[in-house]
């Protein structure tokens, strides 16, 4: 979708909630600035997955749609490492298509940096390991822990502003959560309705930031069967 979307949701289970089948993993997947297909992003292969397993590389990537494209010089201020440790950790990440630099902006010695557009997914299902697995499972919980992260910070910031700040956001944020029972297929279609409305809703919001009026917002959208490890339901 984030990242890619990080709103992409985990493959369903091969039966439904009732069943005893062991769940897959789920997918954690980052936010792109833009998709430009209805859909879920390719699946990365081993080599890409492997670059992207250090947490500064995650970081990155999880700055870049936020900030908007930014030079190695202001990660480093942004992250407090060096511009070269920057710099260096950007060029491994267009190796394998994650990163890319804006065409038409900065100089040779000032290069603008964006996350590539159309995203990726990570999931541990049909890795040919168990290290592979492993990575693949670090790499998520971090993109998912820096989203907590994120979460946890708008909350603590409401408890900071004035009332006249907080009945501006009324109607604009949200926090909400579904338990329902559905079958595999019903999951499914929850699941493509999702794809058809981020197409339309959210894809042509690509290309805003700097614009008058405007500011980074972030839209979470998870389905996943909440199972054990059995299969039962929790």
């Amino acid at each position: 979708m984030a990242t890619a979307r990080k709103d992409s949701p985990g493959s369903p289970a091969d039966r439904d909630a009732r069943s005893r089948s062991r769940p897959p993993a789920p997918r954690a997947v980052p936010d792109p600035s833009e998709s430009p297909a209805v859909g879920r992003p390719a699946e990365l292969g081993p080599a890409a997955l492997r670059t992207l397993a250090h947490p500064l590389r995650i970081r990155i990537l999880d700055l870049l749609p936020m900030r908007g494209p930014l030079t190695a010089s202001k990660l480093g201020e942004i992250l407090g490492e060096s511009s070269g440790s920057t710099s260096y950790h950007l060029r491994q990440l267009a190796k394998h298509g994650l990163v890319r630099e804006v065409e038409g902006k900065g100089t040779a010695r000032e290069r603008w940096w964006e996350r590539t557009p159309g995203g990726f997914s990570i999931s541990s299902a049909g890795k040919g390991s168990p290290a592979g697995r492993q990575t693949a499972e670090a790499v998520n919980m971090e993109f998912l822990r820096l989203r907590n992260e994120r979460v946890a910070a708008f909350a603590r910031a409401g408890q900071e502003v004035d009332e006249e700040v907080l009945e501006s956001w009324l109607g604009a944020a949200t926090f909400a959560t579904t338990n329902k029972w559905a079958t595999r297929e019903q999951m499914t279609a929850i699941v493509e309705a999702w794809e058809r409305f981020a197409a339309e809703h959210l894809d042509p919001l690509s290309r805003q930031e700097g614009e008058p009026g405007t500011m980074p917002f972030e839209v979470h959208f998870d389905v996943f069967p909440t199972v054990d490890s059995e299969g039962n339901p929790l």
